[in-house]
């Protein structure tokens, strides 16, 4: 029977539905996952208990009830098919590829892309979003070892026969039913799920992990095992600390900016690579390093100025950041961005960072005035801006995340292959650049304050 109109849940309902159902299961296949899960969890109502202020900006921005949900995961795939059936996949949950990331400048032979909701509602409702990484065959050297990848790849099946069918579906009545959702969340899953058998031999494996683990990650299994799931904290430098005393072992620095009054776009870190047993086809045992834990803070997101700055500043601090333990390495990066403004008045008169404008209650008693200088409505209380939150990727960090965890610098061995053209055919769909949708969110909320303001 085709489902009405009526009778389809939302994309949204779905959305928050697998990702809920994605942390069960990575918290059972991975416990030190829901130990980090519980550190994040104290730390939050810790810092929102110290810090009134805070809590309040969270609850009048409508941020506290999504703290306890995990902002983001991770996967990789090997093919054009595979991507493109997963931008199906995830367009039954309102997730979109946003944002093109060339992880080849950091030697990791991957192009990646973040499938997440788009608009206000949907990332109110739950934000979470899947940064999704296809591996570049051509970019390893050896002609054999491409041929031999390229054709274990092609023998696999990521997706079961009912997702496939539910996507199908999705697709023709607009959505699914309640029942349909739930049996749709159960073999999305599946794909996602890790599997200690691989499907290759110790010997290729071990080749391909010779040329780079990631490659053997993506190559040697059933499919694109979740990697890491990531929870929201408010304080990621406070979550570092602690996390040796939980049993983890976190990764060396913090990536990203540093700790400001005024956070900017993104820093994250992650308890290092779980080794795991491994059979390999022929029954001989091994071990793969791929799965860990990881922790993010959001800041407001940049304009292109701002990202101009960020990434001039960031260049410029390299080689004064280079080896340093944590403490020294956020001393070090915090003096080599003395000159971003730390003071949101500032980065917004500058125009670094996108800001939402809306009405206050004086605002919106007032009569008719002249709203061509937001600045002006600001000093007078008619309006507030509220920082509009980074929901994207830096490509520097996702890198840096990448390398720690796979144990492999990578240097720059891919350097000069960003191939956006490539990735979209592979796609089967344009990426969406994520400083318009900042910029037209900025420019909405400006133009319906001015709608409002002149009578």
């Amino acid at each position: 029977m085709t489902a009405t109109a009526t009778d389809v849940v939302s994309a949204d309902e779905i959305r928050d539905r697998f990702s809920r159902a994605m942390s069960a299961m990575y918290q059972a296949e991975v416990p030190q996952y829901e130990t980090l899960l519980t550190l994040v969890d104290e730390v939050n109502r810790e810092t929102l208990a110290r810090d009134a202020a805070l809590a309040e900006r969270l609850e009048a921005f409508d941020e506290l009830n999504r703290l306890g949900v995990e902002r983001h995961g991770a996967i990789r795939v090997g093919s054009a098919e595979e991507l493109s059936m997963l931008r199906r996949l995830f367009a039954v949950m309102g997730m979109y590829p946003v944002g093109y990331y060339d992880l080849a400048e950091a030697g990791v032979p991957v192009h990646s892309t973040a499938f997440r909701p788009v608009d206000d509602a949907a990332l109110a409702r739950n934000p979470f979003r899947l940064f999704t990484s296809l591996l570049r065959l051509e970019l390893i050297e050896s002609e054999a070892l491409r041929e031999r990848a390229a054709a274990i790849l092609a023998e696999r099946d990521i997706f079961t026969r009912e997702a496939r069918e539910l996507i199908a579906l999705a697709e023709d009545q607009g959505g699914l039913t309640d029942e349909q959702a739930d049996r749709f969340v159960t073999a999305a899953l599946e794909t996602f799920r890790w599997h200690r058998d691989a499907t290759v031999d110790l010997d290729t494996y071990e080749a391909l992990n010779a040329e780079h683990r990631l490659i053997a990650d993506v190559v040697c299994f059933r499919g694109p095992h979740i990697n890491h799931l990531t929870p929201r904290t408010l304080d990621i430098d406070e979550v570092q600390r602690r996390m040796p005393a939980a049993g983890m072992n976190p990764k060396a620095v913090i990536e990203g900016p540093p700790r400001r009054d005024c956070p900017i776009l993104l820093r994250q870190t992650s308890f290092k690579a779980l080794e795991e047993p491994i059979r390999f086809a022929g029954d001989r045992q091994g071990t793969h390093t791929a799965r860990f834990g990881e922790i993010e803070q959001r800041g407001v997101a940049l304009t292109a100025e701002g990202r101009a700055l960020y990434d001039r500043l960031l260049a410029a601090s390299k080689e004064g950041t280079a080896g340093l333990a944590h403490e020294a390495h956020q001393q070090a990066l915090a003096e080599a961005f003395a000159d971003f403004p730390d003071d949101e008045a500032e980065l917004r008169r500058r125009g670094l960072a996108f800001f939402e404008y809306r009405l206050t209650d004086a605002g919106r008693a007032s009569g008719p005035v002249d709203a061509s200088d937001p600045e002006a409505l600001i000093a007078r209380g008619l309006v507030v801006a509220r920082p509009i939150t980074y929901e994207d990727f830096l490509p520097v960090s996702a890198a840096g995340i990448f390398q720690s965890n796979l144990g492999d610098g990578g240097g720059e061995a891919y350097a000069g292959h960003a191939n956006r053209a490539a990735f979209e055919a592979d796609l089967g769909a344009a990426v969406t650049d994520e400083l318009s949708l900042y910029a037209e969110r900025e420019r909405a909320s400006l133009a319906a304050v001015r709608e409002a303001l002149a009578g």
